[in-house]
């Protein structure tokens, strides 16, 4: 097993990213997800937070939900951007290599990691 099947187990984030103009269209994307899976939610942020370059929302899952999940995700983002990733021990890593994108992929800001 490499260092990566490790971590299978583990958890991925979705980040849903929506700006001023989508952020109704975002929230009602959030709420359908919190009625149809048993995810962890975070904040709908109002500004960029940590590398993301939008306003996002976080939402936490694992292995074992990971195809129906973004299944559903792609048949429902709406023209939304999501950036999906798996949690290792390497934050580079996890927003570079392990990740994604549904829609258009978007810059991070991965100096925070340094």
């Amino acid at each position: 097993m490499n260092n990566l099947e490790s971590y299978l187990k583990y958890e991925f984030h979705a980040h849903v990213y929506y700006c001023r103009d989508t952020f109704k269209e975002a929230k009602s994307l959030i709420e359908e997800i919190s009625r149809k899976f048993s995810f962890e939610i975070g904040t709908m942020h109002e500004k960029p937070v940590g590398p993301h370059p939008l306003w996002s929302c976080q939402v936490k899952f694992y292995r074992d939900d990971f195809g129906p999940f973004v299944q559903w995700l792609i048949l429902n983002r709406g023209k939304l951007n999501i950036f999906i990733h798996l949690c290792t021990d390497n934050n580079i890593a996890d927003h570079t290599e392990y990740v994604c994108w549904l829609g258009e992929s978007q810059s991070l800001k991965l100096d925070i990691f340094d």
